[in-house]
């Protein structure tokens, strides 16, 4: 009766079902482990945004790898700016997704040591060969604070650290690299400033991460099972009217051969 799923066109469909099964269903527990990372990453950034500010110094320090579970805390440093050696990551968004800069500044701090800190975005100069205009941070000692952030590499962010840039410009901001160019120990990471607000507005302060955003991920983890699930259904509901089609065109044949069967007996002999 189910003959023709032997068939070759049959056997390629099983096939590719039976491939395509496993496949959703992985694909639902990748979009599942998305959405917990994005859960777990949410909790993280709320708990370390809520924390007691302290010292920049007491989390890291020169060569320092800034672990994921300090990523977003609040610290403090007190210093004087170093606007000498202060450079600019390029192609970089504003908060309205404007291409621009960010502007990076070393802090000398009190006591000894250097920090980096993103003192937020600008816009980029008309050259890109050209150092864009940036406002100057404050004169003097100032005591800030700011989220902590770990250095961006090309792995972690996506993003090619082009050589050969115009002076003072970069790509990534990387404690190592700027340790190198300043000639100095930096601490590891960099600090995001948050207060005070420059002057003006300018540099646009950096945004807080979004810790109340799950995405889709379960959404999506849920339609690839549902469509695992209906795989097979198809692929029965293919099976069933394939075999319908095939016993309707057998009995259409075996009507049209006792027809013509019927026409082709010879008529009665009459006298």
């Amino acid at each position: 009766m189910y003959r023709f799923l032997l068939t070759r066109q049959w056997v390629i469909l099983t096939l590719l079902v039976l491939a395509l099964i496993p496949t959703m269903v992985e694909l639902g527990f990748w979009q599942l482990h998305r959405h917990e990372h994005k859960v777990e990453q949410n909790s993280l950034i709320t708990r370390n945004l809520e924390a007691d500010p302290v010292p920049v110094t007491r989390l890291t320090s020169p060569g320092h790898t800034v672990p994921r579970s300090d990523y977003w805390r609040t610290v403090t440093a007190t210093g004087t700016y170093d606007t000498e050696h202060e450079v600019v990551v390029r192609r970089r968004t504003s908060r309205d997704e404007r291409i621009g800069v960010l502007v990076l500044t070393p802090l000398d701090l009190k006591g000894g040591g250097t920090v980096l800190v993103n003192r937020g975005w600008a816009p980029a100069a008309d050259d890109q060969q050209a150092f864009p205009k940036v406002p100057a941070p404050p004169r003097g000692e100032v005591t800030l604070t700011g989220r902590l952030k770990a250095d961006e590499t090309t792995s972690a962010s996506g993003i090619k650290d082009l050589e050969g840039l115009p002076d003072r410009q970069v790509m990534l901001i990387n404690s190592s690299q700027q340790s190198h160019l300043l000639g100095h120990p930096v601490l590891g990471g960099y600090v995001e400033l948050t207060d005070p607000e420059p002057a003006g507005g300018s540099p646009e302060t950096i945004a807080a991460p979004d810790d109340g955003s799950i995405g889709p991920h379960m959404a999506y983890a849920v339609q690839w099972w549902l469509f695992a699930a209906g795989v097979p259904v198809g692929w029965v509901i293919l099976a069933r009217r394939d075999k319908r089609d095939r016993e309707e065109a057998a009995a259409k044949d075996a009507e049209n051969a006792q027809h013509n069967d019927d026409a082709q007996e010879p008529e009665p002999a009459t006298v």
